[in-house]
């Protein structure tokens, strides 16, 4: 795979030729942004994949959704429907893709709609009786077409977009020179013990300018398991032999989180969608098993594994430190761009 890689790098430069051209007309005003009366967040990342866009999300919605209506924005991967969708009771996983359905079912408060095309989701949303007052654009850092106020991007800790290059060669979408359109920057899935001085050499790494806020966040798997019909510990359930599903796009740390010596371990693609046969090879491996799964997962399993038997793990994004500040700039950000025009101090 490496060595593919390698050969394909003509391509890699062809292709990063092709995004710095679209990227300069955009830039330039000769292809067109449209902006919206609205506060808009676009979370995104350079590198394809697996830098934690849906707990950070998730983040926005806990902080923004007591104070603001918010509206969630996905293209819908994957997903069997086509055009705008706003979900409702109907929806399920399949209809929206599984990490909008994941939104749907956790938020209640919330709005949450697909549409490939950004601009026409907007122009949707704003038109429904109920308008949003902040919309969340998932995955939406290279949809120039629509011009966010507001930008987070995303880079994993363990692949940082300063050591990467492009597709096919590398992982980019873009090249690096695209980070100046971030507002705030996320290494996330950092170790929890991550020193200062770490901190401050991947700032340097980074060459983020001085308006630009620098976080650092990890993953914090929750200590409980739930399914349709409980709730567990997982401290209780060490001993207990585990059937471990999941569809990520990097399942290392899943795994060693629930992972003992009986476990059984079940790795599928990035949004994998599970067919008879795989519903048929889970059922057979997990006799005298519970089966545990991410969220992602779970939403796509749910009514074709008995109840009493799948688990889901939830997992949420925290700040290494800083989070009270990047909580005030979002606030502020969307506070002095609605009604609400007061500064959160």
């Amino acid at each position: 795979m490496i060595l593919l890689r390698k050969i394909l790098f003509p391509f890699a430069i062809l292709y990063g030729l092709i995004a710095g051209i679209r990227n300069f007309l955009f830039d330039r005003g000769i292809l067109k942004s449209y902006t919206f009366q609205v506060p808009i967040i676009a979370v995104g990342n350079l590198n394809v994949g697996g830098t934690g866009k849906t707990p950070q999300i998730e983040y926005l919605i806990r902080l923004l959704s007591e104070n603001y209506n918010v509206a969630t924005l996905s293209r819908g991967y994957k997903r069997s429907s086509e055009g705008f969708l706003l979900a409702d009771a109907t929806s399920n996983a399949e209809m929206l893709g599984d990490e909008p359905f994941q939104f749907y079912t956790k938020f209640k408060n919330i709005q949450v709609a697909v549409d490939a095309n950004r601009k026409n989701g907007i122009e949707q949303l704003l038109s429904q009786t109920q308008k949003p007052e902040v919309i969340l654009l998932d995955d939406a850092y290279q949809h120039r077409k629509v011009k966010a106020g507001f930008y987070i991007l995303l880079s994993s800790y363990g692949e940082l977009y300063c050591d990467d290059f492009m597709l096919p060669t590398g992982n980019l979408r873009e090249s690096r020179s695209g980070v100046k359109r971030a507002n705030v920057i996320i290494v996330t899935k950092c170790p929890s013990n991550l020193s200062v001085a770490e901190q401050n050499n991947i700032k340097n790494k980074l060459q983020i300018t001085e308006n630009q806020g620098l976080y650092f966040s990890n993953i914090e798997y929750d200590e409980f398991i739930y399914s349709e019909k409980g709730v567990r510990k997982v401290k209780d359930i060490a001993s207990t032999d585990k059937l471990l599903v999941a569809g990520i796009a990097k399942p290392a740390s899943f795994f060693a989180y629930l992972q003992t010596a009986n476990d059984v371990c079940m790795d599928f693609r990035d949004h994998h969608h599970f067919s008879e046969k795989d519903i048929l090879d889970i059922k057979n491996k997990s006799k005298n098993k519970i089966i545990i799964t991410t969220e992602k997962d779970y939403v796509r399993l749910i009514g074709r594994i008995p109840g009493d038997q799948l688990f889901y793990l939830p997992i949420k994004s925290q700040f290494l430190r800083g989070d009270e500040q990047f909580n005030k700039t979002i606030m502020n950000y969307v506070g002095t761009s609605t009604r609400d025009g007061k500064l959160y101090q």
